[in-house]
């Protein structure tokens, strides 16, 4: 074996030691940190278990945090720790990223120490917990209601909050969410068109996308969204306008041509003008022929 060779291969074989080593070093201290951990569970020191939990939390090692706190948090209840014990197993399920659990403890706490030394963080929290578990705008909204109720809640009790920017912040965020919902809606009302599978009671589709986009911007007037959902009314007036039947034709091709109007002076630099523009020329068609007539 050449010199380099076996330089090379001795060089392997010790970094492959150095790795066994380390490895059985980290075994051994998970190990002992496993017995450490279930001699102070099983432990009867209260106010041990207790520090060793807080210590616990402290290092970041929050499920064991939780597994102490879970127990001491009733032991505790009204003694001088009864209020940080609940509130740290509150923050130790929000840093373990399980925020419907930590939503209902920091609730909880709230509830049973309402001028307690946490109410405030406590009460914003809440909110932050049901912020952080709040679903993509295609799904069902009910906990993106429930957020903005607890921001709405936290800012109404305490108006002058250490966290009043940041819960402001977040219900524009959540507001957000709502109406991207609503506009998804449209969009999809919209889009399926003709289709009347789904028009059971009537109706059509193209009304159904008008007036969700006008509870829209009645319920969210100053939505940034506002200039996607004048588009879809404009365009579903004119289909729908399209489609009429004799006697509803020129009344409805009239009321697309005025929302097409209304588009280009709301929006006189969209990059959308120049469909409401063409819309125009065909609505004039229509409704110019007719009234000639």
């Amino acid at each position: 074996m050449k010199l380099v060779d076996f330089a090379l291969t001795l060089h392997a074989d010790m970094k492959r030691m150095k790795n066994f080593v380390a490895s059985i070093v980290t075994l051994c201290l998970l190990t002992g940190c496993a017995k450490e951990f279930n001699a102070v569970y099983k432990s009867s020191d209260y106010d041990y278990k207790y520090e060793y939990a807080k210590e616990c939390f402290a290092r970041g090692k929050y499920t064991s945090a939780i597994t102490l706190l879970e127990e001491l948090v009733t032991i505790l209840k009204g003694s001088d720790n009864g209020q940080e014990c609940l509130y740290m197993l509150a923050m130790a399920e929000f840093c373990n990223a399980d925020y419907e659990t930590a939503s209902s403890y920091f609730k909880k706490y709230y509830q049973s120490y309402p001028k307690g030394t946490y109410a405030e963080m406590a009460s914003y929290y809440v909110g932050e917990s049901l912020y952080q578990s709040t679903p993509e705008p295609r799904l069902d909204q009910s906990q993106t209601v429930n957020a903005i109720s607890a921001f709405q809640e936290y800012l109404d009790i305490f108006p002058e909050a250490l966290m009043k920017s940041q819960a402001q912040q977040r219900l524009f965020a959540l507001q957000d969410k709502l109406v991207k919902k609503e506009l998804l809606s449209a969009q999809l009302y919209y889009n399926l068109g003709t289709y009347f599978g789904n028009c059971t009671s009537g109706g059509s589709n193209y009304e159904a996308c008008i007036i969700t986009a006008q509870n829209a911007l009645k319920d969210y007037p100053y939505s940034s969204m506002r200039e996607d959902f004048s588009l879809l009314i404009m365009k579903s007036k004119f289909e729908l306008a399209e489609q009429s039947v004799v006697e509803k034709r020129l009344d409805r091709f009239r009321d697309a041509e005025d929302e097409c109007y209304g588009f280009i002076n709301e929006f006189p630099d969209s990059k959308d003008r120049s469909v409401a523009e063409k819309y125009i020329a065909k609505c004039k068609k229509i409704t110019g022929k007719e009234e000639n007539n």
